[in-house]
């Protein structure tokens, strides 16, 4: 399984339907700081996005522990 897989296996089970963007591999802390979480829409559907991850149960640790077990 490829790390992307993984990434977005993992996301999936510690928040479902958790929305962000990212280019490259996440495949270390540094990677995983550089994530846009979507956070809302504006008035015309446009994302709203951070890189200030606003999930406090997705970290890099508990990210990195699922990938792990994939």
């Amino acid at each position: 399984m490829d790390n992307i897989l993984k990434f977005f296996k993992a996301l999936e089970t510690l928040r479902s339907n958790t929305e962000c963007s990212f280019s490259g591999e996440i495949t270390s802390e540094q990677d995983f700081n550089k994530i846009q979480w979507k956070t809302g829409e504006d008035e015309n559907k446009n994302t709203i996005s951070t890189t200030t991850n606003p999930h406090s149960e997705i970290t890099w640790t508990a990210v990195k522990a699922e990938m792990d077990k994939l």
